[in-house]
C-alpha cells in the first residue's frame, strides 16, 4: 500500500540510502528553466541569485537556449549557467564550439555546455538531420568540439580526423578572440550503458536523466560511467554529475498536492519511453511502461499519473518538509551529485514570486 502525503511529510530525512561512491559532494544548487522572453530570463535571473542559488540551466525545446542564456547572465553576474541540454546534432562542433566559447569569455568562466542527442524522431523529423549510431557520433562530437577549443586557446592547430567529423580549416581572422577562460566544461546527456560509457571516455560531466533512482545511479550509471573512463585512462572522480531533481518541498499535504500531481505526471511522461522502462523493473514495478503508454495513446494524462504510485514516487522524486528539504537532498546525493538542479522549482516562483526566498533557504542550506 502507498505511503500517503502525510507520511512523506513525516518521513525521517533517512529514507534516501546514501550513495556508497568516491564520488563528488554536492557543492552546487541550481534552478532548470525553459523558454522565456529575454526580459524575463533576466528578472528570474537576478532573483535566483538573490535568493543564494549558484546556476540556472537552461533546456532546449521550442526555443534555443542561448539568447536568453546571455541575458541572464548580464543580470546576473555569480551564477553559473549550464545548458542541459542543447541538442548537438543539428550543429555543427564548430558552432557549439563557438558559441560556448563566446559564453565562456562574457561569463568570466561561468558557463558549461551542456550537449544531448535527443531522439530519433526529433532529430530526422524536426531537425531534417540523420540520427546514425548515436553514442558513437557523440564521442566524436564532443573530441570535434574539444578540438575546437584547444585552437581557440592557441594551443594547437586545428586539425581533427574522426568517424563523422573532420575539422582542419581556421584562418587566424576567423578565429575567436582570446580569452582567459577557455577551459570550457563540455558535458553530455546520457541514460543507457552505450552513452554512459561515451561520457566516461570523453565529457567533463554527466547530465542525469531528470528520471532517476538511486539505484540507477549506484548500479548501472556510474559503473558504466567507470568503464568509460577507465578505458580512455581518465579518473572518474573528475567526471561531474549533474542532476535533476523532483523535488517537491512542503509543510501540509495541500501545499505538497500540487507538486506531487506535477512530479508523477512527468515520471509517467518520461516512463512512457521504451528504453527507461528498465528503471521500473529494476525495483520491481513490472509492466509499468507498456501500461503507461497504453494510457497515453488514449489521452489517459490523469490515469497516467495515477499509475504513478506513492511507492514509486519514492524512488522517483525528494518530497519534504521545506525546512528538512535540504537535508533530504544531501541525504540522497552527497557523494555523488556535483549540482543538484531543482526541476519543479520554476513553475512555482513564476506562480509566486515570493516562493523565490523559501527555494532560497533551501539552496543556501543544501550548499553549506
Amino acid at each position: 500500500m502507498g505511503a500517503t502525503l502525510s507520511e512523506f511529510v513525516l518521513a525521517p530525512a533517512a529514507q534516501a540510502t546514501r550513495p556508497r561512491t568516491h564520488w563528488r559532494h554536492i557543492v552546487e544548487f541550481d534552478l532548470m528553466t525553459g523558454s522565456s522572453t529575454w526580459s524575463d530570463a533576466a528578472d528570474l535571473a537576478r532573483k535566483v541569485e538573490g535568493a543564494g542559488f549558484s546556476g540556472m540551466l537552461y533546456t532546449e525545446t521550442g526555443q534555443v537556449p542561448w539568447m536568453q542564456l546571455a541575458a541572464a547572465a548580464m543580470a546576473a553576474p555569480s551564477l553559473t549557467f549550464t545548458t542541459g541540454i542543447a541538442v548537438a546534432f543539428p550543429r555543427s562542433p564548430m558552432v557549439s564550439a563557438q558559441i560556448a566559447w563566446e559564453l565562456a569569455g562574457e561569463t568570466n568562466g561561468r558557463f558549461r555546455l551542456g550537449l544531448g542527442s535527443q531522439v530519433k524522431g526529433h532529430i530526422v523529423r524536426r531537425y531534417g538531420v540523420e540520427f546514425d549510431r548515436p553514442a558513437a557520433r557523440m564521442r566524436d562530437y564532443v573530441g570535434a568540439v574539444q578540438a575546437c577549443l584547444r585552437a581557440f586557446r592557441r594551443e594547437e592547430k586545428l586539425s581533427y580526423e574522426g568517424e563523422f567529423f573532420n575539422l582542419s580549416l581556421l584562418p587566424a581572422q576567423w578565429a575567436p578572440r582570446a580569452h582567459d577562460h577557455g577551459d570550457v566544461k563540455v558535458d553530455i546527456s546520457s541514460v543507457g550503458p552505450i552513452m554512459n560509457g561515451v561520457a566516461g571516455e570523453v565529457a567533463d560531466g554527466v547530465h542525469v536523466h531528470p528520471m532517476h533512482t538511486m539505484h540507477y545511479i549506484r548500479e548501472r550509471l556510474l559503473p558504466e560511467v567507470a568503464r568509460g573512463a577507465e578505458r580512455t585512462g581518465r579518473d572518474v572522480a573528475d567526471i561531474d554529475l549533474i542532476v535533476p531533481v523532483f523535488a517537491a518541498p512542503g509543510d501540509t499535504p495541500d501545499e505538497l498536492a500540487p507538486l506531487i500531481r506535477r512530479a508523477k505526471t512527468q515520471i509517467a511522461f518520461y516512463g512512457t519511453t521504451p528504453n527507461y522502462a528498465f528503471q521500473f523493473t529494476d525495483l520491481g514495478y513490472e509492466g509499468v511502461t507498456d501500461k503507461l503508454r497504453q494510457l497515453m495513446s488514449t489521452g489517459d494524462i490523469a490515469g497516467m499519473a495515477d499509475t504513478i504510485t506513492d511507492d514509486m514516487l519514492e524512488h522517483f522524486a525528494v518530497v519534504g518538509p521545506w525546512d528538512e528539504m535540504a537535508d533530504r537532498l544531501k541525504d540522497r546525493y552527497t557523494g555523488t551529485a556535483a549540482r543538484v538542479v531543482m526541476y519543479l522549482a520554476e513553475e512555482q516562483i513564476r506562480k509566486d514570486p515570493d516562493m523565490v526566498h523559501k527555494w532560497g533557504d533551501v539552496a543556501q542550506a543544501t550548499r553549506a
